[in-house]
């Protein structure tokens, strides 16, 4: 340290002016040393320090000094090589080289990437993340790829939904229709796809973009227009992704798709508005249709409730006819039955049974009678509603116990009845006839 102090000490101020100071009109001289005291005068000059770095590092390379000192631009001194010392210096040279040529095979990989190591131009391993080191170059290199990445492809567009590629947006459907179709395809790279990714294919990204058109155009091609353009818009982004998912394994480009995501489908301009007229005639005859089907299930109901209740009463009909013709049947065999019997008895029975149902369901009787040709009027309807009246009191009224009502014919009823001469007379004549 003391040294380096003399060395540099800058506070001299007859540093540059010799030992003796010389005189005040004398210029500065520069110090002078000889290398054999350094106390006799001031502190060395920096072309001297150059030029005692320059000797050491001759010596370092085997060039050692010759001849007597002073004189010439090396301080009189000549430097000769030396075999030995070349080789040292050398060797030195060359393991500092080699020391940073393998330094600079230290490399980082970031997390969510990993590295793809090639030695001589030709696929050696996969890193992962961390402090990582190879063998420098030339013989091997690396390159990160990022497997967390989430890129995105923009099909039929570019940015903005107005800036349209119709090369890549119009489709043609399976009806004939062409449709607008603008989507978005998200992917990333698989755990194990970053080689597949870098040297499989020459151009993976755009690779992606064709296949994404290709299951685009194939699915839409397979559907109807109004199912792509309205109620199957996830059907068809499911199936387009399944389908480049195959197409990706295929090529083996070692790329996951995420999602595909339709942002807009919609016919031509050129032919919006006629499609939005036929939108509006298709909404008019769903909703026609619509009113004509709740009609329908308003009245067919009704009409089939009708329906069945007229075969139910009709089969009741039915059955009263043929209940009503058998008990006719069974009776007609039982009055026969008496008939042979007692014929006379059954005739008077049935005579009078007729006349009771023929008076029951008439309110006005003209009788012939032989003593002239005046018509008797008989109120039977008056004296029928007598009855009955006369027939509901006596019911309503208290009877003794054991006892019977009567009911109290009036004599103009008692008077009609006819003789069974009159009667006979009747018959007679009408048999004449």
């Amino acid at each position: 340290m003391p040294a380096i102090t003399r060395i540099f000490n800058l506070n001299d101020s007859n540093w540059g002016r010799g030992s003796g100071g010389g005189s005040g009109n004398e210029p500065p001289r520069r110090p002078q040393n000889d290398g054999r005291d350094n106390n006799s005068g001031g502190p060395p000059d920096l072309d001297e320090l150059w030029r005692d770095f320059n000797r050491r590092l001759s010596g370092l390379f085997g060039r050692k000094p010759s001849g007597p000192p002073g004189g010439g631009n090396n301080g009189g001194r000549r430097f000769s090589p030396s075999s030995r010392g070349t080789g040292v210096g050398l060797l030195v040279v060359v393991v500092v080289v080699a020391l940073l040529w393998l330094a600079s095979g230290f490399f980082i990989v970031q997390e969510g990437q990993v590295a793809v190591i090639t030695q001589f131009g030709k696929y050696k391993e996969t890193t992962r993340a961390g402090f990582q080191w190879r063998l420098p170059y030339p013989i091997q290199s690396h390159e990160t790829v990022n497997l967390s990445q989430l890129r995105t492809i923009e099909v039929g567009f570019r940015n903005t939904s107005r800036s349209k590629v119709l090369q890549e947006s119009l489709m043609l459907t399976d009806d004939e229709n062409i449709v607008d179709m603008q989507f978005v395809v998200q992917y990333r790279l698989k755990e194990t796809g970053a080689r597949d990714y870098l040297f499989n294919n020459r151009g993976p990204d755009e690779a992606v973009k064709q296949a994404a058109e290709t299951a685009m155009r194939e699915i839409v091609g397979k559907k109807k227009m109004d199912f792509v353009l309205y109620e199957g818009r996830t059907e068809v982004a499911t199936e387009v992704a399944a389908l480049m998912q195959q197409i990706m394994d295929l090529y083996r480009t070692g790329v996951l798709i995420s999602t595909v995501a339709i942002q807009n489908a919609q016919p031509p301009e050129q032919v919006q508005a006629a499609f939005d007229d036929a939108v509006k005639a298709g909404q008019d005859r769903e909703r026609q249709i619509n009113e004509g089907q709740a009609y329908a299930n308003d009245v067919i109901p009704r009409a089939a409730g009708a329906a069945s209740r007229l075969v139910q009463e009709a089969e009741a009909y039915r059955e009263r006819i043929l209940e009503n013709a058998e008990g006719d049947a069974a009776r007609f065999s039982q009055v026969l039955t008496e008939y042979r019997k007692a014929p006379q008895v059954t005739r008077d029975r049935l005579y009078l049974e007729t006349m009771q149902q023929v008076y029951t369901n008439t309110s006005k009787v003209l009788v012939d009678t032989r003593n002239g040709s005046n018509l008797l009027y008989l109120p039977l309807d008056k004296l029928m509603q007598q009855v009955s009246q006369e027939t509901s009191a006596g019911a309503r009224s208290p009877s003794a116990a054991g006892g019977s009502s009567s009911v109290n014919v009036p004599p103009p009823l008692a008077g009609s009845v006819l003789p069974e001469a009159g009667r006979d007379a009747l018959r007679s004549r009408d048999r004449n006839r």
